[in-house]
């Protein structure tokens, strides 16, 4: 039987789930594909670990540049960051081997010279881990979906934020008791400013929209903000205005311009997207001829990730190495970015006041003032910082006209702290 040989950069959580899947269901993929998957090197700075997992001792490397120079068909990296691993795979790329990676802040940030490097060298880059783990959006995306203009997705593709949000919306716990949850379940890290502040769904809502819509869409084009600022009385009171909160990832064209953004989001409660609890992931697709489709699934860890990556591999090795469109690498004109102050939306709006007569009354008129429509709006009678939460939700607005006119409510004494903000998506 014709052999594939695979070679493995970086050994963590994800590349020993690869190495795993890869040995255990060896039968089960050769049975598949007709040819025997075998693994060429681990390389791995921990080679005790490496060993653990059965791997012979002169298939094992500490130095990924090293492991190289060994003979192998496709490259696999799974280190991370956006130095090292770049350097692995443009030297994977310059020795015509085939690459696949899961790492979404490197392809974020450097797809379009990584992909035309590929391109030049006549070998493949794949990437379907690098967004919603184990789900197969990219393929859907790539291959069944290929057939459509796509018109806007829309995804819950963080697990962490997604937890937090889950369980400060099922027990009332403040964003810090959910965080220190997560991180004691191993769903966050140490340091989760990746997945709070929303930085790594905006590495993967950029490829997507880069697939979708025709052209490079990288970090910097992505609007971001985090969940930090969430509160438990805002998950109350959009359960209130009917309203569920999510971290959500959208990108769509509107009035011929791209909007790619990313932010805590209020989406109505019978949506299917508001039952996507938890670590797991979904991303809702339209397309103009198949209408709406959704993905859903565990977005990250050892065992799903790793059969995303598994997946590749097994593309490669049946001669599936189709790449980026040659498009997306001409100059032609392409669709332009959308500037954040032009999105239209409707609004979630809490400012902390006085609890005096008129200052309802003074607020509407500055909203007014700036072309804002209230569609509903309330008070509640708690003390929020000395002050009583005023709460309304607008009709569609420019971004712009709304955080002008709260620049001007908040300069007023009768409003204790910054306005919270939070954007409304009827979906």
């Amino acid at each position: 039987m014709e052999s594939f040989k695979v070679g493995i950069v970086g050994c963590g959580t994800v590349g020993g789930g690869v190495v795993k899947l890869l040995l255990e269901n060896a039968k089960v993929i050769e049975r598949r594909i007709g040819k025997k998957v075998e693994i060429a090197f681990v390389a791995d700075k921990e080679i005790e670990k490496v060993k653990r997992l059965g791997i012979p001792e002169e298939k094992i490397f500490d130095d990924g540049f090293k492991a190289l120079s060994k003979e192998c068909d496709v490259v696999v990296e799974l280190i991370g960051g956006t130095t090292i691993a770049k350097e692995i795979i443009l030297k994977a790329i310059e020795k015509g081997r085939h690459v696949v990676t899961a790492n979404k802040a490197l392809l974020a940030e450097s797809g379009e010279e990584l992909f035309k490097k590929a391109r030049e060298r006549g070998v493949s880059l794949k990437f379907e881990a690098s967004v919603g783990g184990g789900i197969p959006v990219i393929k859907a995306l790539r291959e069944g979906l290929s057939g459509n203009r796509i018109k806007r997705i829309y995804g819950i593709i963080n697990g962490t934020a997604n937890y937090i949000l889950t369980e400060m919306t099922e027990k009332g716990v403040d964003f810090e008791t959910a965080l220190k949850k997560a991180q004691e379940l191993g769903y966050a890290e140490a340091d989760p400013t990746l997945d709070v502040e929303g930085f790594d769904a905006a590495h993967k809502i950029a490829i997507l929209s880069t697939l979708s819509f025709g052209r490079w869409v990288r970090t910097e084009n992505v609007f971001v903000r985090g969940i930090r600022e969430i509160t438990p009385l805002d998950i109350e009171l959009a359960a209130e205005f009917g309203y569920r909160v999510k971290l959500l990832a959208i990108s769509k064209v509107v009035d011929g311009k791209l909007e790619v953004r990313v932010h805590p989001t209020m989406i109505p409660e019978e949506h299917i997207l508001s039952s996507v609890n938890g670590v797991f992931n979904a991303c809702l697709i339209e397309g103009d001829f198949v209408g709406e489709t959704l993905y859903y699934g565990m977005g990250a860890g050892e065992r799903p990730t790793a059969s995303a990556v598994v997946a590749d591999i097994v593309d490669i090795a049946m001669g599936n190495t189709y790449d980026v469109p040659e498009e997306l690498f001409s100059d032609d004109e392409k669709l332009e970015i959308k500037a954040p102050d032009d999105f239209i939306s409707s609004f979630y709006l809490r400012f902390t006041a006085v609890d005096r007569p008129g200052v309802l009354a003074k607020i509407s008129k500055v909203l007014g003032d700036y072309g804002i429509s209230i569609k509903m709006a309330l008070q509640k009678s708690i003390n929020v910082n000395g002050g009583v939460p005023v709460v309304m939700t607008t009709h569609p607005a420019p971004k712009r006209k709304v955080q002008e006119a709260i620049n001007r409510i908040d300069s007023f004494d009768v409003i204790l702290s910054p306005t919270f903000v939070c954007m409304i998506e009827e979906l």
